[in-house]
């Protein structure tokens, strides 16, 4: 079976996908990091909650919070026993706090559906609170050895520039994304799972969204975007990480403050965490909307069920 790759200009040529299976499978071999939700004894459910964690995250913020999870939830049971509002607690400066609830939950129906254990069929998984098309695929592969096409964010940029010929993926994944992601998956449940890994390591090393390492690339020699000069992206604008003076920031500083309380806080607390009142009391609106934080009468509020 071959792949066709297209370049911006239009013209096409075939990829074997053997070829760039061995290349990317070796060049992993040797640069993979040493990460603990890829040692075995991670089990699929350390697995699960990196992959939570890593959602929109860096990999050097995730390790101490992902440490620290685990050594107090070593289990869904764990978890799912515990006060959704002590997994927004612990979820820390890691951002997007609604994973934290989202979390809980997978773990909740875990222990009522599945005994405790996080299911093998990728059905199974996709019908858990919070879990996705990506979720459910990452886990399937790299917890349990699967065939699955695992698209995030790193794999579809690797395609994109190997095999479309741009320098980036659609805002969102597409038919023709997901159609190349299974053209392009090796045979056998080991070497796809194994793969889907090297593919995704390539993406965050070499193939990085800026600034990419193409001299150290095992697969240059096939890109197609490289051989077609490496064009510079020509699509809609793309959204940039904007954090001061947001929204965002400033449920960040109320959640910050209700996390470092074991008690229930008052407005007057909360108010001094951010000193302009519409903006606090809408981001305080939608925190409560989310489900991250809890009003009690008088005034007070705590994390759920904190």
């Amino acid at each position: 079976m071959t792949v066709t790759a297209t370049n911006t200009s239009g013209s096409t040529a075939p990829l074997d996908p053997a070829v760039l299976h061995e290349a990317v499978v070796d060049w992993f071999g040797e640069h993979a990091r040493d990460l603990p939700w890829r040692r075995p004894e991670a089990g699929a459910w350390g697995v699960m909650v990196s992959e939570f964690m890593l959602q929109q995250t860096p990999v050097a913020r995730v390790l101490p919070v992902y440490e620290q999870w685990l050594k107090r939830w070593p289990s869904p049971a764990a978890l799912a026993v515990d006060a959704p509002g002590e997994a927004v607690r612990a979820w820390g400066r890691l951002g997007y706090p609604r994973r934290a609830l989202r979390l809980h939950a997978a773990a909740v129906a875990i222990q009522e559906r599945h005994a405790g254990v996080v299911p093998r069929r990728h059905e199974h998984l996709l019908a858990l609170p919070g879990i996705g098309e990506y979720t459910a695929a990452a886990v399937a592969s790299f917890a349990y050895g699967q065939r699955h096409a695992v698209l995030d964010t790193n794999v579809r940029r690797v395609f994109a520039r190997a095999v479309s010929g741009t320098e980036f993926p659609p805002g969102a994944t597409t038919a023709a994304e997901r159609r190349i992601a299974r053209q392009l998956l090796p045979e056998g449940d080991a070497a796809a799972a194994r793969w889907a890994a090297a593919t995704m390591e390539l993406g965050a090393l070499v193939c990085k969204a800026s600034a990419p390492v193409c001299v150290g690339c095992p697969i240059a020699a096939a890109c197609a975007w490289r051989l077609a000069g490496s064009p510079a992206y020509d699509g809609p604008p793309r959204r940039g990480q904007t954090y001061a003076g947001t929204d965002r920031q400033v449920r960040g500083r109320l959640l910050a403050v209700l996390r470092a309380s074991a008690e229930p806080v008052a407005q007057a607390v909360l108010d001094g965490a951010w000193q302009e009142p519409v903006q606090r009391a809408r981001a305080l609106d939608g925190l409560v909307a989310d489900g991250l934080v809890e009003p009690l009468e008088g005034g007070l509020y705590r994390l759920p069920g904190a």
